[in-house]
């Protein structure tokens, strides 16, 4: 019996322009030798229409589950609510952690005004406020939790570091706000500050993320490889894919342990669906970067080539087209015919792909770190309160007994009490903190504490523990403290 050779994967086809540029994509794959096993699932829509509000059905997981590559068109995701989204469920699901996108200027023949631009930016994928840990907690205040881990920074940013090293990128900068959240973005920076020591070859430099997306708009030829949180990481990679050019020209790679997941960062554009005008350009680099991931680094080469080969010969989709350097306008079909024909050949003046060169990365676990010692030393009351802070600070202290008393109360992060300001503005959500004067608490001292607020008619939301975690404090303080 003669073994199948070929590479499992799961194609969806997607919705919108999904389909044609899929199709577009997949026969290029073909034409160059591509060995592909494809299962085909259905997502997005339609799915979502049946009643599935996660877009997905159990047969694809299992799909997914069983060829380990998912390569997926854009879907559309209905309006209105109880809808969530495909890609951040499947990406968490399945462990997706490292969203790869290479943002490369194609100068003169794709217009832009950053012609040396080529980088390329790795995202953490899981976590930050992406976690979709959302409340609303009062009449006036919603809240969405910022979750940063010291084990998934530790393993995008070392991502980050051997994809540099493995494609022979010379710098890797960290783009983060630890100077206002200090311990979330603050513990990102400092576990890039650690694994950089392990890279002596890799240039290594860090940006506030606000003037490192300035610096990226106005010299983006200053960035090689980015790493950063969720949130910053999708915002830029968009700005990063447009000012190379066009967002429909870029692919994306989610890499995880076991999974991985290859797309344009386009949506489907349902205004385009069905006309033939899409690009099918991002799902085509995203297919590239999949036949590299799967082995079949020839193929990818083979692909990369004849797709930038047709970009200088001036065959161009509409959203590309510029008249006196473009040759001849086309259309999805005819784009896709055009980079097969010229499949086997190598561009002129723009550089050349090669990824067989490309030396393998080192992905072993790290080992977790041994727990800290903790100690519970207070607990932040959150209340819901329409009057003003000294009221609430004598409600308060009418339920404060040893070993808690009151120390703090900030609304919006601000301290009011004690010695407030009368221009802080105020809204009906306030931290109300209780300390033990440097010594420690119970759970029970805390519970008995929520007893008497609950008895003294205190509307308390929630409680947060303040805890030392080897001798350090694991929360913040208020503003103005």
């Amino acid at each position: 019996m003669a073994l199948n050779l070929k590479s499992p994967i799961t194609v969806a086809h997607g919705d919108g322009i999904g389909p044609e540029i899929m199709a577009a994509s997949l026969r290029i794959l073909e034409a160059a030798g591509a060995q592909l096993d494809i299962e085909t699932v259905e997502i997005g829509e339609a799915v979502y229409r049946r009643g599935r509000s996660s877009g997905i059905e159990p047969a694809t997981w299992d799909s997914l589950r069983r060829t380990k590559v998912f390569y997926k068109a854009p879907i559309t995701t209905p309006q209105g609510g109880g809808f969530k989204s495909l890609n951040v469920t499947v990406r968490k699901t399945l462990g997706l952690y490292a969203n790869v996108r290479p943002c490369v200027a194609y100068a003169p023949f794709v217009a832009t005004r950053h012609p040396k631009l080529d980088l390329v930016i790795i995202r953490e994928n899981e976590e930050d406020l992406y976690a979709g840990i959302e409340h609303r907690q009062t009449d006036e205040v919603f809240q969405c939790l910022k979750l940063i881990t010291r084990p998934g920074s530790e393993r995008i940013i070392r991502y980050a570091f051997e994809y540099a090293r493995s494609h022979g990128r010379r710098k890797v900068t960290c783009l983060t706000k630890d100077n206002i959240m200090k311990m979330t973005d603050g513990l990102f920076r400092k576990v890039f500050d650690e694994i950089g020591e392990a890279y002596p070859d890799i240039e290594k430099s860090h940006a506030i993320i606000d003037i490192g997306a300035a610096r990226l708009a106005d010299t983006p030829e200053d960035f090689d490889v980015i790493v950063t949180l969720n949130l910053y990481g999708d915002i830029i990679s968009d700005i990063a894919a447009q000012l190379a050019g066009s967002v429909g020209l870029a692919g994306s790679a989610n890499i995880g342990e076991e999974v991985s997941m290859f797309e344009a960062i386009h949506g489907s554009a349902p205004d385009l669906a069905g006309q033939d005008r899409a690009n099918p350009s991002g799902a085509l680099l995203a297919g590239v970067m999949m036949l590299s991931h799967l082995g079949q680094t020839q193929v990818a080469e083979r692909v990369h080539n004849a797709w930038l080969t047709t970009l200088e010969d001036g065959v161009h989709t509409e959203d590309i087209y510029q008249p006196g350097v473009s040759k001849t306008q086309v259309g999805t079909r005819a784009f896709a015919d055009a980079v097969i024909a010229r499949l086997g050949q190598e561009p002129k003046a723009l550089k050349a792909t090669r990824y067989a060169g490309n030396a393998p990365m080192t992905l072993t676990p790290l080992p977790r770190r041994p727990p800290a010692v903790k100690a519970t030393v207070g607990v932040d009351l959150f209340v819901q309160w329409r009057g003003g802070a000294q009221d609430l600070a004598r409600r308060l202290e009418a339920i404060s007994a040893d070993p808690l008393s009151l120390t703090m109360i900030t609304n919006r992060g601000v301290k009011v009490w004690p010695d407030g300001l009368p221009e802080t503005f105020c809204t009906d959500h306030w931290r109300c903190r209780f300390m033990n004067d440097g010594g420690t608490v119970s759970l029970a001292d805390i519970v008995a504490l929520s007893h008497r607020a609950a008895e003294g008619g205190v509307d308390f939301i929630k409680t947060e523990h303040l805890c030392t975690f080897d001798g350090e404090p694991g929360f913040s303080l208020g503003q103005g403290q």
